[in-house]
């Protein structure tokens, strides 16, 4: 990892989202997301998702009624010309950092920063956030949920 990501993750993540940020690849993304607090997120590969319980997170309080928001599209942030200034880009294959843009709400964008799940990159989860700085409640990480192996 560059110095310069680092030392941007640490400006808009906080010091110990640096430390625990997890790059992952879109195949790991894909798929469902749950947190205890009752929200779920199911990533598609044609970088759309679905969703319900975005009225529990903290970091969609400004979008017109969470409650009603369902789904739409994803794209993780990349920084294309190595500035370290992050732009969504649904051609980027892999990312730290993601960005949900509601189809009921097209104001409504949340940054979501992906970690590696207590320091472990094998089991990551996410933080949808308005200030980095703070993350999540606790119940307000989403982990990813394991596939169902077939009988």
């Amino acid at each position: 990892m560059p110095v310069l990501t680092v030392m941007v993750l640490t400006a808009s993540c906080g010091y110990a989202a640096a430390l625990h940020a997890a790059e992952i690849p879109q195949e790991e993304l894909v798929g469902t997301w749950t947190s205890s607090a009752g929200t779920s997120l199911a990533f598609s590969e044609e970088h759309t998702f679905t969703g319900t319980g975005f009225d529990r997170v903290d970091a969609m309080a400004d979008c017109e009624r969470p409650e009603a928001l369902s789904g739409g599209r994803w794209a993780f942030y990349v920084s294309p010309d190595g500035s370290g200034l992050a732009v969504p880009d649904e051609k980027a294959t892999r990312g730290h950092e993601l960005q949900l843009s509601f189809t009921e709400d097209p104001a409504c964008t949340v940054w979501v920063y992906l970690y590696g799940y207590f320091g472990d990159a094998e089991h990551p989860s996410m933080c949808p956030t308005k200030d980095p700085d703070v993350g999540c409640p606790a119940d307000g990480y989403l982990k990813r949920e394991q596939a169902t192996p077939p009988s």
